[in-house]
């Protein structure tokens, strides 16, 4: 695990300071080692941060070279494949001079050329310069793991994979794109290709670009994406079950492999709980497990789940209590995401991977497998919706959708889905987990500010655009899933959390092989039904974990803000929006938010997101105009 940055211009770069200025606010990302390359005509630069994980010898240094010295390589993450890729080369006549999985991008390059990313299986960002056809190769993962922005103007083509690197050049605008904000306030995270910055963007998942120095022309294309969804209902359950235990099995062998020690971060539900099981089962050693705990605060304690699991496995387990007072740590991490992201649970991540970092450089997660396998509860919802809407009338629909609008107040529990109630799949996914209706971002933004962006881009109509592989209610929903929350929160939250720490957390469930599992092999009714949720998965646990664990909780690593707020937690919350920058949020409608939160309604999750973004807009001092 790494961190990247580069740029190519039309003209030989004036200052090649800067460059190693943009590498090192990436420091924590890589402090096992440095590096920095220029071509001879000073056009395109190439620098790096180590972690260093699969081969320590100073061979693994980056950015490396080809055995000609025309290819140069600047990557991020780990090609899980890469000991089976090398035989393969081998035999097409490729040399190897490291133990480098680097190494086997480069030579998989000269082989099957930009295809090269259809062979690889891992998590990664990388960027690779041919200098024979001057022509910058960048790629992203079919999840999303690794992060890679960039910024294309003026002749100028800037990448990095944090976006704090971008504001190591005083000369960088630090603009607010509106648009963004509103898809943020919508949805808690800025979705896709978009970035809070104007003129930034982030390379979607399963996409590569390249960038041509004789033409300064940019192309990004797709070079994967979800297969058609499974229509059968006549597969055989237990054979199905055996095929994800197999899959799973070798994703978690394939990720245990590393230079350095590995643990894993054991929440005690199915997820990492199988990870455990299957890391065990593999591990010539005992797995070492970690966990953060809440005692006395009930369902959001999953202490006593992961302890359930580590004595099952025999594994060597350590548990971190979380206190309310970790509110301290909020700057700090709203300066760490790049852009504002309001998951809370960032703060029990960061906890856990500063912990695991102590002992570990690596850590095996759970993450993927709700969305793959339908384990959210909306994912029951949303079928459960679709059938009562068959026995109600459309007038009657819509009745309900303009009533709830009207008469409930914004924070009420279950109004999101009432007013989704008369919009059929994909329109209804739009309103699940949506933070910021259309009219309380009106309310919210400073006047002209909100009613300017709603003349553009839809946050509400983005989710159904992205619905192409999809043919039921629950295909539609884990499609929409995988590509906006699970790739622009959970794994955003787990990299920058992570990373900070300088941990590499890798996910077995999000091998590309169980990824096309999920949606190309395994029917609705194994998914998730009206009653039932992660069906397959569920089978698989009540084979390998122990009798005793409840299989039926899902919480993960959430914290008890509603409790917290009325503390410390509250305190610092508040003292925070009440400077919130009046140009760009109505200050009464904070307060009411507020108000109302004591009062009873559920804004906690609101507020954070307030909170989160105004911490971030004051510490890259970004203005809107």
């Amino acid at each position: 695990m790494c961190g990247i940055v580069g740029l190519a211009s039309q003209f030989p770069a004036p200052n090649q300071e800067l460059l190693l200025a943009m590498r090192n606010t990436l420091h924590h990302r890589g402090p096992d080692d440095a590096g920095v390359w220029w071509s001879p005509d000073g056009r395109v630069g190439l620098a790096h941060q180590r972690l260093a994980i699969i081969d320590l010898s100073p061979g693994g240094h980056q950015p490396m070279s080809d055995a000609s010295g025309q290819l140069w390589l600047d990557f991020n993450g780990e090609i899980y494949n890469h000991q089976s890729l090398r035989p393969e080369l081998e035999l097409r006549g490729h040399a190897f001079r490291t133990a480098s999985d680097s190494e086997v991008i480069l030579e998989a390059y000269r082989s099957w050329g930009l295809d090269c990313v259809t062979h690889l299986n891992g998590m990664f960002a990388f960027s690779l310069y041919d200098s024979a056809k001057r022509l910058l190769f960048l790629a992203r993962d079919r999840a999303g793991e690794k992060p890679l922005f960039y910024c294309h103007r003026d002749g100028r083509f800037v990448f990095a994979s944090e976006l704090k690197a971008f504001m190591a050049d005083p000369a960088f605008p630090r603009q607010l794109n509106l648009q963004a904000l509103h898809f943020y306030l919508t949805y808690r995270y800025v979705p896709g290709s978009m970035c809070m910055l104007k003129d930034v963007q982030k390379l979607s998942q399963g996409h590569a670009m390249t960038l041509d120095l004789k033409t300064d022309k940019l192309r990004i294309w797709r070079y994967w994406q979800l297969p058609e969804p499974c229509l059968s209902t006549s597969e055989d359950v237990e054979a199905l079950a055996e095929e994800l235990e197999n899959l799973l099995l070798d994703s978690v062998r394939l990720r245990l492999a590393a230079d350095v020690p590995v643990g894993i971060l054991l929440s005690g539900g199915i997820d990492s709980s199988l990870v455990t099981a299957l890391a065990a089962r593999v591990s010539s050693r005992p797995v070492k497990t970690y966990t953060v705990s809440f005692p006395g605060y009930g369902a959001y304690d999953e202490g006593p789940y992961a302890r359930l699991v580590a004595e099952h496995f025999a594994t060597e387990h350590t548990e971190l209590v979380a206190e309310a007072n970790i509110v301290a740590l909020l700057p700090e991490l709203a300066r760490q995401v790049d852009e504002p992201m309001a998951d809370s649970s960032i703060l029990p991540t960061y906890l856990i991977s500063r912990m695991i970092r102590q002992h570990a450089t690596v850590a095996l997660g759970g993450d993927g497998g709700d969305e793959l396998f339908g384990g959210y509860w909306h994912h029951s919802w949303i079928q459960r919706e679709q059938h009562l809407r068959r026995f109600v009338p459309a007038f009657l629909q819509s009745w309900v959708r303009t009533a709830a609008a009207r008469l409930l107040p914004l924070g009420v529990r279950g109004r999101n889905y009432l007013l989704g109630f008369a919009e059929k799949p994909p329109q209804s996914l739009a309103y699940i987990n949506l933070f910021f209706d259309a009219q309380s971002r009106l309310q919210l933004l400073s006047p002209g500010l909100g009613y300017q962006q709603l003349l553009g881009a839809s946050p509400e109509a983005y989710k159904a655009e992205l619905c192409s592989n999809g043919k039921t209610a629950l295909q539609y929903a884990t499609v929409v899933d995988f590509m906006t929350y699970m790739v622009d929160d959970i794994l955003v939250k787990v990299d920058r959390a992570s990373m900070l720490t300088s941990l590499e957390i890798r996910a077995p469930w999000l091998d590309h092989r169980i990824i096309e599992f999920a949606f190309g092999r395994v029917p609705d009714e194994l998914r998730a039904t009206q009653k039932e949720r992660k069906i397959l998965p569920r089978r698989l646990a009540q084979r390998l974990l122990p009798a005793r664990l409840n299989l039926t909780r899902k919480q993960g690593f959430s914290l008890p803000l509603k409790s917290w707020f009325n503390g410390e937690w509250g305190d610092y919350i508040k003292s925070i929006l009440r400077e919130a920058d009046p140009q760009l949020f109505d200050q009464q409608m904070i307060q009411n938010l507020i108000a109302d939160q004591y009062r009873g309604f559920s804004h906690t999750h609101r507020l954070f997101a307030l909170t989160m973004f105004e911490l971030w807009r004051r510490d890259y001092r970004v203005s809107f105009s």
